[in-house]
């Protein structure tokens, strides 16, 4: 199971992954603030990303924070670091 930190930015115009900034990943989503919906378009963007379910990515800490933990289970953080 690997834990990764994310700078999430909402509102970014369209879905990407920026790339690691150290040790914490760089992510933005269209996706407003509102609801849980960005931190839902986080975590679709990731598991399409990684190749696995929605459901093995869970956000850990920082729901209404930029900085977000994040678990993927099944995989490294070898292999998550390498696929992102």
């Amino acid at each position: 199971m690997a834990r990764i930190s994310v700078r999430l930015t909402p509102r970014g115009g369209h879905d990407a992954i920026e790339g690691w900034n150290g040790d914490v990943l760089r992510v933005r989503v269209s996706a407003a603030p509102v609801d849980g919906k960005a931190n839902d378009a986080l975590v679709r963007l990731l598991a399409k990303a990684l190749g696995v379910a929605p459901s093995r990515v869970t956000l850990v800490t920082g729901a209404q924070a930029r900085v977000k933990v994040v678990e993927v289970e099944g995989l490294a953080a070898e292999q998550v670091r390498a696929a992102l």
